[in-house]
């Protein structure tokens, strides 16, 4: 009996310990026969894993005309687990032109994962970016002293124009948060940080490629690792093609020169952005590598502000402009019509509160108060929308009615363009005005019915209105990239956004802008090559009145809706209807006439002068170094030309003189020799 038992105890112990064994092997086996991703992981001091960097898209403007594209760049990589204890330093730090402290300092912050949180001893890690030409081809020489130490080749971004950096953006170094991000990322990578590059990131940056090197005991590369089986090519970036006119945008930044503010223009039927200025405006060349850090200081340090994108950014009051929205509205709610006429003294006149307005005829109907731009006729429109008690029950109901006409023309929130940074602007609702007075009328807000008080545009709002009211009644999203190679464009940039407004009041619209440019506030917009239908705008403000202007040409089938502000430019018809003129001229035509290239010429001169003094970028010492050189060479070949006919003339002079003297008498000797010779030797120094 107790050998039964002792039995069956032998039995349970080996049937255990068989099962335990048993399920060891099984995993031992999973892990090191099946599992690739163990044999990587347990041999990784044995590999090498090298990556390789993709191509970024190139970017180019609506004519395909190349504005961004690649060039090469070294960097210098480090493996800690291959250099450590093996290396020269000293001849290191010479060869690469840097000291000892910065070398233990790199150092330390790679090892650092708060710093670096992607380090690993066996990855390769960046030591040094863009290292300059000359120091990269004397240290690749040299490189095999120097175990651990890799060069990566990459490539950086470079511009063939200088204008459109608040659209194009800029590539940077990734930073720790970017890299917690998105595991994409390492320590050393470039990154879009603004702009077209920032919005576009995923399809421009492409896909890495990576080679899994075999090394021996000593960390010596041997080849691929199972001839590449592991390996993965890199794929270049998507490239984009802008809506983006590179000549348009080009003049617009000339046009701004000295001035602040903002150009938009769109494509009413596409809603594809033609151009973007801000000003002031920077070099995007300035941009570029090492230089990004100085100068992304010295402009965010500038009072002018030019790395804010005004043109999507800058919340400004849109003056006169809004007027066009105003009688959209006033027709569409039966507030009005064609016909309806409102007295103007000199202004809105009611109950003691007067909002000015320049001299006209009164009263005056919807068509002459958008030509000469009556702020009485819109303060008495708003008032009795608001007043109206047939039509509305309460005050906010009738308030709330209005604002929906202008959130549906786009106005208090983003727009969705593809550009980071975008702002909302500011369109009050009933309940603004509740929490704000507690008690109101409409009496309080008629300002808001001529672009004045709590009501800001962004310029790519007052565009867009543009280009609402050149369809008729409807936008499209306005957007900056109007192709992706192999990927269609996001379908929200092609859907049609209809606003509250009817086709009729529209066309009233229309007809009032025409208007005001064949004799009314915009009538220096007027020509005879197209039909341009135009709205000044002056909004006020604390210091000197913003010039503003809204436009689109032709009259039917528009090309282009554009706005204009310039910050304390005075009366639109100063500032924003000339520069309008001309950016439709050029977009239009292709090209500006000799009279509007004067023009140009003159308003590219004529600067504002705001209350601060800018301190000049080394980007604007750069500039003005080039210009003064060029100056200087054009005036020195013209004084060395004017010697030259000078000295040619007198030549000239000398030979009529011995002609003259020769036919005076045939007894006459000839020049001899000796005469000759000084003569041809005269010739000489004359030529030089």
């Amino acid at each position: 009996m107790k050998n039964l038992d002792y039995e069956k105890r032998q039995l349970i112990i080996r049937v255990i310990a068989i099962t335990i064994v048993t399920v060891y092997i099984i995993r031992l086996f999973a892990l090191q026969i099946m599992s690739d991703d163990y044999r990587k992981s347990a041999d990784s001091n044995a590999f090498l894993k090298k990556v390789d960097y993709p191509a970024r898209g190139v970017i180019t403007d609506r004519k395909g005309r190349l504005m961004v594209f690649n060039q090469p760049a070294y960097d210098l990589m480090v493996v800690m687990n291959e250099q450590k204890d093996r290396l020269d330093t000293v001849s290191f730090c010479k060869a690469l032109n840097i000291t000892r402290s910065f070398f233990d300092k790199r150092m330390a912050d790679i090892k650092d994962r708060n710093k670096n949180p992607g380090y690993s001893r066996f990855t390769e890690q960046l030591f040094m970016s863009q290292i300059d030409a000359k120091v990269f081809s004397a240290f690749q020489e040299r490189l095999f002293r120097f175990p651990g130490f890799y060069i990566q080749r990459r490539s950086v971004r470079q511009y063939k124009y200088n204008c459109g950096a608040h659209v194009l953006g800029d590539v940077a170094e990734v930073s720790p948060s970017e890299i917690e991000d998105d595991e994409y990322y390492q320590a050393g990578d470039y990154i879009g940080k603004l702009g077209i590059e920032r919005s576009y990131e995923k399809e421009l940056r492409g896909q890495k490629g990576v080679q899994v090197m075999l090394r021996d005991a000593h960390g010596r590369i041997k080849g691929h690792y199972q001839n590449g089986k592991f390996d993965q090519r890199a794929e270049a970036g998507k490239d984009l093609q802008l809506g983006i006119d590179v000549e348009l945008q080009a003049l617009g930044e000339r046009l701004m020169e000295g001035k602040l503010g903002a150009i938009v223009a769109i494509e009413p039927k596409t809603g594809e952005i033609l151009c973007m200025v801000s000003s002031p405006t920077y070099d995007p060349h300035t941009m570029i590598g090492k230089m990004r850090g100085v100068t992304q200081r010295e402009l965010s340090e500038d009072p002018a502000t030019p790395l804010l994108n005004r043109g999507i950014m800058g919340m400004y009051p849109p003056g006169s402009t809004f007027k066009t929205g105003q009688a959209v509205t006033y027709f569409t709610e039966g507030i009005i019509d064609e016909n309806t006429l409102y007295p103007c003294h000199r202004g809105f006149v009611h109950m003691g509160l007067r909002v000015g307005c320049h001299s006209h005829g009164s009263p005056i109907n919807l068509v002459p108060s958008l030509a000469t731009s009556c702020n009485g006729y819109y303060c008495w429109g708003l008032y009795n929308m608001l007043n109206n008690r047939q039509k509305y029950k309460t005050l906010d109901e009738a308030m709330n009615t209005w604002r929906d006409y202008m959130v549906s023309m786009g106005f208090g929130y983003k727009l969705g363009i593809d550009l980071p940074g975008e702002k909302r602007g500011m369109i009050p609702n009933a309940q603004f005005y509740n929490n704000a007075f507690g008690k109101w009328s409409g009496l309080s807000v008629v300002s808001i019915a001529i672009g004045q008080g709590e009501v800001t545009l962004t310029p790519l709002q007052i565009a867009n209105l543009g280009a609402t009211i050149a369809n008729r009644g409807y936008y499209i999203t306005p957007h900056v990239v109007k192709r992706i190679k192999g990927e269609p464009l996001d379908k929200k940039y092609k859907e049609r956004h209809y606003t509250k407004g009817s086709r009729e009041a529209y066309e009233f619209v229309v007809k009032g802008m025409r208007a005001s440019v064949l004799g009314g506030t915009c009538k220096h917009a007027n020509t005879t090559m197209y039909e341009v239908c135009g709205k000044t705008g002056t909004a006020q403000n604390r210091g000197k009145d913003h010039s503003a202007f809204m436009g689109f040409a032709p009259m039917n089938n528009p090309k282009i809706a554009i706005a204009v502000y310039v910050e304390n430019g005075g009366f639109g018809a100063v500032f924003g209807v000339p520069i309008g003129s001309l950016m439709m001229e050029q977009y239009i035509n292709g090209k500006l006439s000799d009279a509007s290239e004067a023009k140009a010429t003159a308003m590219q001169n004529r600067h504002i002068e705001y209350g601060f003094r800018r301190k000049m970028s080394s980007a604007d010492s750069l500039r003005l170094d080039s210009i003064k050189r060029i100056n200087q060479q054009q005036d020195e070949q013209k004084k060395l030309q004017q010697e030259q006919e000078k000295n040619l003339k007198q030549q000239g002079d000398r030979k009529e003189k011995e002609q003259g003297r020769s036919k005076k008498s045939d007894d006459q000797p000839a020049i001899n020799v000796e005469e000759e010779k000084v003569s041809r030797r005269e010739q000489e120094n004359v030529v030089e």
